[in-house]
């Protein structure tokens, strides 16, 4: 991944790293994970994930065990230092992002204030 949590970023984890590899296979060669925060949601930001064959300058890029996430810097300054994970529980399957910015949360894990 290119150096510890401390100085690396973001830290993605192996069943993340497994999962979005998965995704990952059935898209065009190139294809990324893009993992951002928008405005919205009940707690005032939302996270997003969508696939994509383009990065841009700037873009944070993540790459562990044929997985490879993109972030671009607005959203990395809201997620430095969170972890991506991949859980699969009575809950259902989701990536999860703890992010030590986030002061709350919504009830789903899918909204967070800071």
């Amino acid at each position: 991944m290119g150096g510890s949590a401390v100085d690396f970023p973001i830290e993605l984890t192996e069943r993340a790293a497994r999962r979005i590899a998965e995704i990952l296979r059935g898209e065009p060669p190139g294809s990324s994970l893009r993992v951002g925060v928008d405005g919205g949601g009940c707690s005032g930001f939302t996270y997003t994930y969508n696939l994509t064959t383009e990065s841009a300058a700037g873009d944070l890029v993540v790459e562990r065990d044929g997985a490879r996430v993109v972030i671009d810097p607005i959203s990395l300054d809201i997620l430095r230092g969170s972890k991506i994970d991949f859980v699969d529980d009575l809950m259902g399957r989701m990536f999860k992002i703890d992010n030590p910015a986030a002061t709350a949360s919504c009830g789903c894990g899918s909204s967070f204030a800071i």
